[in-house]
């Protein structure tokens, strides 16, 4: 490598380099960054959407003409699809997150006792 890196320097009249060492890659995750940029876009697209229907009703009820209530109609399904995205995004946030972030998936192998509290207060006076 090194008498590639001087036939290079020379060829290209530049100084040679003085190491070629490779740094370790680290993992970086931009899942969150990612998450929260698109989450943030797709709210600030339905606050002006709901500012956009408004007017446009406005528009169509002054009107009266069909196509303004198609359009007003599209931009509803739009707004509806957005809300959806939404959703879709903290699910696929919650799906990415490494499993011990999260909470409520405990899965019980072996269980000591099953039944109700009143059962175990049985149970346990009569064992004393």
């Amino acid at each position: 490598m090194n008498k590639l890196n001087a036939t290079l320097s020379e060829v290209l009249d530049v100084e040679p380099i003085g190491s070629t060492e490779l740094l370790p890659a680290t993992p970086v995750t931009k899942v969150d960054d990612d998450a929260d940029f698109a989450r943030d876009n797709i709210r600030t697209l339905i606050e002006k959407g709901n500012l956009a229907v408004d007017g446009i009703l406005h528009v169509a009820k002054e009107s009266e003409h069909p196509r303004a209530y198609e359009v007003a109609a599209n931009l509803i399904k739009n707004l509806s699809d957005l809300n959806k995205d939404l959703m879709e995004i903290q699910k696929r946030k919650r799906d990415l997150a490494p499993q011990s972030q999260r909470s409520g998936d405990i899965n019980v192998d072996k269980a000591v006792f099953v039944g109700s509290t009143t059962e175990l207060v049985k149970f346990l006076k009569n064992n004393k």
